[in-house]
């Protein structure tokens, strides 16, 4: 009878873990290949993992609300028939309640053998001990809340908690941490002469106070994808230097053309055509001019990447942002890139994506005339190493060339901005392929059929 391992998946090219939201499935229940188990959150999308195999759950290694390192074993499928006995998660077994050893001795159950890998996550996931003096279970969640706010083991024994056996959840120590006096709860004797002295104030991490002292606020919680993008946003800027350079181009031909065609687009393809796989398809030729743009930095290696994946930055119901990916963007003709983009951008407004749509970008186009703005500075998706937003196309005069001299006329004129790692992009390259970007847009063939 064979036992197979259920792995974290790997959910993007710079995302080593996810959170695990909700089991689907629980310890005996049997699934089928492909049914889902387990959802789980990133920074970039929430995901269902399906169970790659027919057969019974025998053992849950990890509980909701744990963060796990991608690669890690978080379940174990019996298949072929075997018999499951249902058997509780690590996480909520009752640690003191004893069982038999081979000697006849009873053991609690925390001795109990354990895999390999849960052990490892475990003692890994922070200082704090995994059981208190109660014998309660604390999640690396809480135990990481914990630690950041300079709560001992003692007063966190003091929480009330919500969950199974009484466990403490991240609501719960939220919940504690709003009301929490100045003063600590006071804790048991025992447990405060295990405690070390008082750290000092400029040890902690903990965020400094709200300098407004009015009543007259409302403190809203990051849910969990801000505050993942945040963390996301603040690597990003201390990993690579920015730089941004602009250049304004007349698309005035691309915004004719579309509106000439694209009722008949949608009647003969059922896509409707905007400006988005247009602006993909400049960028896409090039990066073939321009191969160095599409790089990645590890150490002191610059790693060129071959294929060309172009990210799309989409705004989620939330107001969140997710960069599902066009893989081999420049084997597409305008059509193909037209599907692709129609399709991802509604699968990730109904939080439809799947991991692997979402990872492997190697160039990242944000649009940002889309809120009205005229252009913007994006911030890197690492390990990219450069990112273009479009802004707002608006009519204003400009100076047109033409055989019998220059005419000033209103033209529909739109600025593109790059930025780029100026550790391995300098500002002749960046210039240059920014440049080039505008050149393809200028050229835009207006008389092309569909």
């Amino acid at each position: 009878m064979a036992q197979v391992e259920l792995i974290m998946p790997k959910m993007g090219e710079s995302i080593m873990e996810a959170t695990i939201l909700r089991w689907v499935k629980q310890v005996g229940d049997t699934v089928e290949e492909d049914e889902t188990i387990l959802e789980i959150a990133t920074d970039k999308v929430d995901s269902e993992v399906p169970s790659p195999v027919d057969g019974t759950i025998k053992e849950i290694l990890f509980q909701v609300d744990d963060t796990v390192e991608v690669g890690k074993v978080i379940a174990i499928i019996a298949t072929e028939g075997e018999e499951v006995t249902p058997k509780a998660s690590p996480s909520v077994a009752d640690k003191k309640e004893p069982e038999q050893s081979l000697n006849g001795q009873s053991q609690p159950k925390e001795n109990a053998p354990q895999p390999a890998v849960a052990q490892t996550v475990m003692a890994d996931a922070g200082p704090a001990e995994r059981t208190g003096a109660s014998g309660r279970f604390y999640s690396p969640l809480v135990r990481t809340i914990a630690e950041k706010e300079n709560i001992p083991m003692g007063e966190l024994e003091q929480i009330n908690g919500s969950g199974l056996h009484g466990r403490v959840t991240k609501k719960d120590i939220l919940a504690y941490l709003e009301n929490r006096s100045a003063t600590p709860v006071s804790a048991p004797t025992a447990p405060q002469a295990k405690t070390s002295a008082p750290k000092p104030a400029t040890s902690s991490p903990a965020p400094s106070p709200s300098t407004y002292t009015g009543d007259n606020v409302e403190i809203i919680e990051m849910d969990r994808m801000r505050s993942l993008i945040a963390d996301h946003m603040v690597r990003s800027k201390q990993t690579s230097p920015h730089v941004t350079s602009f250049v304004e181009v007349d698309v005035t031909n691309i915004v004719n053309w579309r509106n000439g065609v694209k009722k008949k687009f949608q009647d003969r393809y059922g896509e409707k055509i905007t400006f988005t796989p247009i602006f993909i398809e400049a960028v896409a030729k090039a990066i073939r001019d321009f191969p160095m743009i599409n790089v990645s930095v590890e150490g002191k290696n610059i790693i060129r990447k071959k294929d060309v994946n172009i990210g799309m930055a989409a705004a989620l119901p939330s107001g969140n942002l997710i960069v599902p990916v066009i893989k081999n963007a420049d084997q597409l003709n305008l059509l193909g890139l037209t599907k692709h983009v129609n399709d991802l951008a509604n699968r990730a407004r109904n939080n439809q994506l799947k991991p692997d749509e979402i990872q492997g970008g190697t160039f990242t186009l944000t649009n940002v005339g889309t809120f009205g703005n005229v252009m913007g500075t994006p911030i890197i998706n690492q390990p990219q190493v450069a990112i273009m937003a479009v802004g707002a196309i608006r009519k204003k005069p400009a100076v047109v060339e033409t055989e019998y001299g220059d005419l000033v006329a209103v033209r529909h004129m739109m600025f593109l901005s790059l930025s780029y790692d100026h550790r391995v992009v300098d500002g002749f390259l960046g210039g240059s392929f920014l440049r080039k970007v505008g050149d393809y847009l200028e050229a835009f063939d207006h008389q092309q059929d569909i």
